[in-house]
C-alpha cells in the first residue's frame, strides 16, 4: 500500500509551485465522500463488495490527502 502512496504521490502534478491546490483538495474530498456512498449503499442492501470497496475508495481519498499535506509541509520549509 505504502507503494501505491508514493506512486501518487509522484505523479500529481504541482501547479507553479502550488503543491496543493483547490482541485486536488476537491477530487480527494469527492473521492472519500463517494467512498463512502459505496460503503453505505453496500451495508443497507447487503452487497460485501460493494461495502468494502468504499472502504478502500475512502482509504485511498485518506492517503492522498495525507500526501498532499506532506508536500505541502515541505513546501513551507
Amino acid at each position: 500500500m505504502l507503494i501505491m502512496f508514493v506512486a501518487e504521490c509522484e505523479r500529481l502534478p504541482t501547479r507553479g509551485g502550488n503543491t496543493m491546490g483547490l482541485g486536488d483538495k476537491i477530487e480527494n474530498a469527492a473521492e472519500k465522500a463517494g467512498g463512502k456512498g459505496k460503503e453505505a449503499a453496500g451495508a443497507a442492501t447487503g452487497d460485501e463488495s460493494l461495502r468494502t470497496e468504499g472502504q478502500s475508495d475512502q482509504a485511498k481519498g485518506d492517503l492522498k490527502q495525507a500526501g498532499e499535506k506532506v508536500k505541502d509541509a515541505f513546501k513551507k520549509d
